[in-house]
């Protein structure tokens, strides 16, 4: 197995993580909340994978982008734009300070899903413009 291939795999698989860790952090602004704050269980946890799934799309995305020497379509720089609404909206669903609604969370945590979504779809699609 070539080494581009399996910095895709392992990129695929951290996309596939991610959407697994949003999903299940989730659950946090719909139960248990106090008060404007997520639930508290499992925080740290789940804080943590989320930053290493991150770091992980970035740093396998960044080698292939070196791998391919740094070619790429239009349609990547959309993504690369999406992924930082998605990860800015993440950062305002989960600030730890009570400066934030529920309902401004929650809509950060939408968002990010929209996000996603799109990301996955310009993935998939990999539209040609112009």
């Amino acid at each position: 197995m070539d080494a581009h291939l399996l910095i895709k795999i392992i990129h695929m698989c951290g996309a596939a993580l991610i959407i697994f860790v949003i999903l299940a952090r989730a659950s946090t602004l719909f139960k248990c909340t106090q008060g404007n704050l997520p639930n508290p269980a499992g925080r740290k946890f789940f804080t943590a994978l989320q930053h290493a799934t991150v770091t992980l799309l970035v740093l396998t995305g960044v080698v292939l982008l070196f791998m391919k020497h740094f070619e790429v379509q239009p349609w990547f720089y959309a993504k690369v734009v999406l992924f930082l609404v998605m990860l800015s909206s993440l950062a305002k669903a989960y600030k730890k300070e009570d400066t934030a609604s529920l309902v401004q969370r929650r809509a950060g945590l939408f968002i990010a899903a929209i996000s996603l979504i799109f990301i996955i779809t310009l993935v998939i699609i990999k539209p040609i413009f112009g």
